[in-house]
């Protein structure tokens, strides 16, 4: 029995043609590209050349581009480092109560350190209320820290206008856009947006490489302490070979992400449907027409999630209750929560299923079948 994967929120597997422009980097490519030698010139150019490359994906300039270790890196250095860099300005910072666990945990990390936090709620179709935000924001805000799109529901918000309120306020505004830059248009400069998150390894990318898009105008500070890289906002020697194949994920997906999205969608829309045909019943979380077009959010009445994701990797499904962090808890979803309430049952008979490049017409269509069938058994 074929194992299908429908967890690609979590992490992608990595496209053989970035295995191919990285194992020549590896292999050949060994300096340290802060020496001024011709091996450290010769890996500072692979450097130099990704960081453009990557920079104009998203319209920025090169200059502005910080590597990091990951996602999670990038959020903690956007939110702590503005936060620390400007706390003269005022302690005040907003973020939502769905918040991926990187910047939910650093914002209560923040709160530890005297700064005051405000979390804006969620509707039941998983976005914020921008004339929440206007309610929230103090003359002392510093920092307002919205995802672009969320890791379980897949609902974008509204981060255009959330720029526009931000536009002529003091306050810096950061996104984590992990899960958006695969399949929306992401542009820095027509947006206004500050800092922004971007990670590898959810755009058949390596893990361990992400980086952190910071405006020129941005105050910032290191969180770490060594040498002078990354314009000294963030000390270590770059992962050259990564990076590389950071460089090469980012090519693939410009060129393919049109191609990607209405494909994704289409496996959306079919994996859905064959469960409509088998007569299973479900609800959608959130509102599917503002969500991305490779997550859906399902709620099977009757189940829990523990059943339920026991049962599909008995059957060789990979799926999902949420957000990697908190794979194998049985926690109710803080997301789910924020939208529908703490103890209503979406929170605990809700499963993630995130399509991409693993998946086909067919398998998509076998793991809906199987998925009916187990929720069917549990449900009887």
């Amino acid at each position: 029995m074929e194992y299908i994967y429908l967890d690609h929120a979590a992490t992608t597997p990595m496209d053989q043609r970035v295995v191919e422009a990285m194992i020549p980097v590896m292999t050949e490519v060994f300096g340290n590209p802060s020496s001024v030698h011709s091996f450290g010139r010769k890996a500072r150019q692979y450097l130099d050349t990704a960081r453009r490359t990557i920079a104009r994906s998203i319209h920025a300039n090169e200059k502005e581009l910080v590597f990091t270790s990951s996602g999670t890196e990038a959020d903690n250095l956007a939110m702590i480092g503005t936060a620390v860099a400007n706390k003269e300005k005022g302690n005040h910072i907003i973020t939502t109560i769905q918040e991926h666990h990187a910047a939910l945990h650093t914002a209560e990390y923040l709160e530890g350190q005297g700064f005051e936090v405000t979390y804006l709620p969620v509707d039941e179709t998983g976005h914020i209320n921008v004339d929440d935000l206007k309610e929230a924001l103090r003359d002392e805000t510093i920092l307002v820290s919205v995802m672009y799109v969320n890791n379980e529901t897949g609902i974008i918000q509204p981060i255009e206008a959330i720029a526009h309120v931000l536009k002529d306020h003091q306050a810096y505004f950061h996104t984590d856009a992990v899960q958006a830059f695969g399949l929306l248009d992401v542009n820095v400069n027509a947006t206004d947006i500050d800092l922004l998150t971007i990670s590898s390894h959810k755009i058949n990318g390596p893990k361990g490489i992400g980086f952190l898009y910071v405006s020129k105008d941005v105050k910032i500070e290191a969180l770490q302490f060594g040498g002078e890289q990354e314009r000294k906002r963030r000390p270590g020697t770059e992962n050259v070979a990564s990076i590389a194949g950071f460089q090469k994920a980012v090519e693939l997906l410009m060129a393919e992400k049109k191609e990607r999205k209405q494909r994704y969608r289409d496996y959306k829309e079919q994996f859905m449907k064959q469960l409509s045909d088998n007569g299973v019943t479900y609800k959608i979380n959130g509102e599917p027409e503002q969500g991305i077009a490779s997550i859906i959010n399902l709620s099977f009445p009757g189940t829990n999630v523990e059943s339920l994701l026991t049962n599909f990797d008995l059957e060789r499904i990979a799926a999902s209750s949420g957000s990697a962090c908190t794979a194998g808890s049985v926690e109710p979803s803080h997301v789910l929560a924020a939208m529908y309430g703490e103890n209503h049952e979406r929170t605990t008979n809700s499963i993630r299923f995130s399509f991409g490049s693993s998946n086909t017409k067919e398998n998509v269509i076998e793991a809906a079948n199987r998925v009916a069938n187990i929720v069917k058994r549990v449900t009887n």
